[in-house]
């Protein structure tokens, strides 16, 4: 049984206007996605800016409202609950934002920062609570010293760290981490995203990644889905999605990978050269009217490689 069931998830915004201010309309930020996580596993959700990725992931902690659709979380369905306060699923599931800067106040040193969610859920002696931010900071590769200075005595790194023992501290099972390692420099990417498979296999971590860029994701998701106009145009285990990738957006995200060979530059303009003219000449052929993504249809009878065709 998967840890997270997430069927036809729709989120909508509305669009105000007139005298009155009424409702005229609707963005279809999450137009009825579909998917799950295993425990111990690391999904994917991939796409430009605006797709819709981000607003997955917040709407399975319960930072958007859902206007349609079901989650379950371990086999229960918590589509009800998910904004409430103190429940086992708030517990059970964390998140690693984007910005280090804001998401982590500048004002408290990083032993308050990391004790938030423990005193917030658990009743732990001071003692109690310092030994537990120590291992906690040990864990994500940093000194039980660090404990006592603020925010802006460390790099960006470090502080993306310290955002990881926040979200772990209260040992949950499924972790959102939103675009975790975009504002680092491409050395501390590596870094950040190192510790991060460390922290999983040693806590058995479930992971929800959400990225722009599938050279990231290429190195920490088993299975990838790629997120275009609010829904998914393709799914599929990694080795599938990267050698053979069946959607024309696919094709196109793919092609945009830079290549440290500079001895393939060429080849790779090339490249992506034709597959945007491929793109635009076949666009018509991948989308309904008005940009709509097709429905899901399995290739070949596989249970494991899924493709927006019509």
């Amino acid at each position: 049984m998967p840890l997270l069931e997430v069927t036809d998830l729709k989120v909508y915004y509305p669009i105000r206007g007139g005298i009155l201010g009424g409702v005229i309309g609707h963005v279809k930020a999450v137009d009825g996605v579909t998917f799950s996580v295993n425990e111990g596993q690391t999904v994917g959700l991939v796409g430009e800016s605006g797709s819709g990725k981000t607003t997955i992931g917040k709407a399975i902690l319960g930072l958007v409202p859902i206007r349609d659709g079901t989650i379950l979380f371990d086999g229960k369905d918590i589509t009800k609950y998910i904004g409430k306060n103190r429940s086992e699923y708030r517990k059970s599931v964390q998140m690693v934002f984007q910005d280090v800067h804001s998401s982590i106040n500048a004002k408290k040193m990083v032993l308050d920062v990391i004790a938030e969610p423990i005193r917030n859920f658990e009743k732990l002696s001071r003692a109690e609570e310092r030994k537990k931010v120590d291992e906690l900071l040990t864990i994500v590769g940093m000194s039980p010293l660090d404990a006592h200075k603020y925010p802006h005595e460390f790099s960006g790194g470090q502080r993306q760290r310290i955002g990881v023992a926040r979200a772990i501290a209260l040992k949950p099972k499924l972790i959102v981490a939103d675009e975790p390692v975009s504002a680092l420099d491409l050395s501390i990417q590596a870094q950040v995203l190192n510790y991060m498979k460390d922290v999983q296999e040693e806590m058995g971590l479930s992971y929800i990644f959400i990225s722009h860029d599938l050279g990231v994701v290429k190195h920490m998701c088993e299975t990838l889905a790629i997120m275009h106009n609010s829904r998914f145009v393709e799914v599929g285990e990694r080795n599938d999605i990267y050698k053979n990738a069946k959607h024309i957006y696919t094709r196109r995200l793919i092609a945009s990978i830079p290549d440290t060979n500079p001895d393939m530059k060429t080849v790779n303009e090339m490249k992506r050269i034709e597959i945007n003219k491929e793109y635009q000449e076949q666009y018509n052929n991948y989308y309904m009217e008005g940009g709509m993504v097709y429905p899901l249809k399995s290739i070949d009878g596989s249970e494991a490689h899924y493709v927006a065709i019509p």
